[in-house]
């Protein structure tokens, strides 16, 4: 290893060598613009982007149980008693839980 260091220290030494090797780090481990940063803002775009595509068919599925709901009075009743708990007024409501 010494051996090493002693042949080739010239050329480590070099002032272009020394300029490319600084070139390289900062490219690499740069603050804002580093490729590390990059790689992590490109994660983070592709994560936003899985969860537009997610809310977008959400938003289509809602869509879809609206126009259904208030389409017909039958729907909507059913929908007030089951996520309301709603009654008329000659009813008894049991909620059964289940352990």
């Amino acid at each position: 290893m010494k051996n090493f260091i002693i042949k080739y220290y010239p050329y480590i030494l070099n002032k272009y060598t020394v300029v490319t090797t600084v070139f390289l780090f900062i490219l690499v481990f740069g603050e804002r613009n580093g490729l590390v940063n990059q790689f992590n803002q490109r994660d983070k775009y592709n994560k936003v982007l899985e969860e537009n595509e997610y809310f977008k068919t959400e938003i289509t599925k809602l869509q879809n149980d609206h126009i259904n709901l208030f389409s017909n009075a039958k729907n909507l009743e059913k929908y007030a008693r089951e996520k309301y708990l709603m009654k008329r007024d000659d009813e008894d409501v049991f909620i059964i839980v289940k352990k």
